[in-house]
């Protein structure tokens, strides 16, 4: 079995990467010395997080110099994502941070107006002859989540390009040195197919069948599996109504979570997101299981993998202290893409009201810091408080087609923690607002009002948040029909809906909703 090197830096979820590379019948070495950068045959560099600390911890591991003189060599290498970032001279993210400068050129955030980060399912267009297009008809989409992009002073060395209104650079190849800026252990069988094409290093170089002129960023379906131990301590998929997952007094039980997160992978889902909704009884780096859900999914789910549950800050019986970073880097290392956060949320900003400002220590600015932005989801959990007038509360409110029980015509989103059990003085759009502050990269829009109902997404509630912040927003609850989703991402400019329910009963497949939003006119990742 031929031997692949990766570099891991220590930032983000290689195991994929990993999983992806075993898949494909080779074996993975480790770089643990500069040296052995130097006796690589096939380096593979994937990185996540942030390019100031990526290039920090490649400079201290005395990484820099042989990575230079592998590249100049031009001996086969595939970057991927701050993998690619790397390449360049400096970056906007982080300035007076020299990057490894084997490209001149500089890496520069997107412009504003755009919903940063660029996240999701989108095309390519090559520039050039290679032998990573063997086997694409050029129709596919790829995953990206990135907030900055590469701009090399040599456009020559673009490999391909591609559209989120503007055009930029997305994969780089000189010889035998490629990087792209998307992630292809994260991009399905296609993804699949470029990374076996780089490996294997055969065949004639060439270009796709029909590549697009320009590409166009798909809305994303997102299944989501809410996890939690039955009682028979059984981990099991379940599914609330308005948050309440028992029936007859049993833990509703919809099935394993491993088994549903591969059939999801395999009808099209563009994520699977994972929220962890047992009650830790010491703390979650000993809860095992869920860490190995995660594990095994990622050996066979080649899309990004979402966990929510228990990110916090925590002293365990023996008094010792872990962080929300510790967590998050456990839930990382096990398969993990992004991490959601939820309560701790609406706590976080309560106290950044209350002090006027960030402390700079906050579970989200911390995992933001290290991991980047677009690795912190945050899990918004609103219910409608209706009002006569927007006077009556100071609390951002709504004019709402529904009125109240008593005719009331306008409503606030009143958070909630603790499952949607208490609510709290903070509503939905400013803990949106601040969280985006914070550093988050992404907010899951729930609604306890429509949760369970099948009755269509809240579509005041969406639209409100969306309009007030420039990350992308998922929307989510009370998803009961394919055209549910057509009339969110028609009635608004999220970039991505999610359902459970309706997809582990089979009242509704992933690959209908894609079809009716295909002949619809909206873009899916086919």
């Amino acid at each position: 079995m031929k031997s692949i090197t990766l570099l891991d830096y220590g930032a983000g979820n290689v195991r994929s990467v990993v999983n992806a590379i075993e898949s494909l019948g080779y074996s993975v070495r480790f770089v643990s010395a500069p040296h052995d950068i130097l006796t690589a045959e096939k380096l593979v560099f994937p990185g996540v997080g942030a390019f100031g600390s990526m290039m920090e911890v490649l400079r201290s591991r005395g990484f820099v110099e042989p990575l230079k003189e592998y590249l100049e060599a031009g001996r086969p290498f595939l970057g991927i994502c701050l993998g690619l970032q790397a390449l360049f001279q400096e970056s906007e993210e982080a300035p007076g941070a020299e990057g490894i400068g084997f490209i001149k050129g500089r890496v520069k955030r997107f412009p504003s107006g755009l919903s940063v980060p660029h996240m999701g399912w989108n095309g390519i267009s090559p520039a050039q002859p290679s032998r990573l297009f063997q086997g694409l008809n050029g129709d596919e989409k790829f995953y990206f989540v990135h907030s900055y992009h590469v701009e090399p002073d040599d456009q020559s060395v673009a490999l391909t390009f591609t559209d989120y209104r503007h055009r930029f650079v997305s994969a780089i190849q000189i010889g035998e040195v490629v990087a792209t800026q998307f992630h292809p252990e994260k991009s399905g069988e296609a993804g699949l197919r470029i990374l076996a094409n780089f490996l294997s290093g055969t065949g004639r170089a060439c270009l796709p069948e029909a590549g697009p002129r320009k590409t166009r960023l798909a809305k994303r379906i997102v299944a989501c599996l809410d996890v939690r131990s039955n009682d028979q301590g059984d981990l099991v998929v379940t599914k609330g109504d308005q948050y309440d997952v028992r029936e007859k007094g049993e833990v509703r039980n919809l099935g394993k979570p491993v088994e549903l997160a591969e059939r999801y992978y395999r009808e099209g889902a563009d994520e699977i997101t994972f929220l962890n909704i047992t009650a830790f009884r010491d703390f979650p780096l000993k809860d095992m299981p869920m860490l190995e859900v995660l594990r095994r999914t990622s050996e066979h789910v080649f899309v990004p993998l979402t966990i929510g549950g228990g990110i916090r800050d925590y002293v365990d019986k023996d008094g010792k202290a872990y962080s929300a970073l510790d967590v998050a880097a456990e839930y990382f290392r096990s398969g993990a893409d992004k991490v959601s956060i939820g309560s701790d949320a609406v706590l976080i900003v309560e106290a950044f009201l209350a002090r006027g400002g960030p402390s700079g220590r906050s579970s989200i600015e911390e995992i933001a810091r290290v991991y980047g932005n677009q690795a912190v989801v945050i899990s918004v959990d609103p219910r409608r408080v209706y009002v006569s007038s927007p006077g009556d509360v100071p609390h951002r409110t709504l004019e709402t087609a529904t009125p109240g029980p008593a005719g009331e015509r306008y409503c606030w989103y009143q958070c909630t923690i603790k499952g949607g059990r208490e609510g709290r003085e903070v509503d939905a759009i400013t803990l949106a607002k601040v969280c985006e502050e914070l550093g988050a990269g992404e907010i899951l829009l729930n609604c306890i009002d429509k949760d369970g109902t099948n009755s269509g997404f809240d579509l005041e509630l969406i639209a409100a948040v969306e309009k007030e912040v420039s990350i992308p927003v998922i929307a989510s609850s009370g998803a009961g029909s394919a055209h549910h989703f057509y009339e969110v991402f028609s009635a608004t400019d999220v970039e991505a809906a999610l359902a459970a329910g309706i997809f582990h009963r089979g009242e509704v497949g992933i690959g209908e909703v894609k079809e009716y939003l295909a002949e619809r006119g909206i873009e899916v990742r086919p």
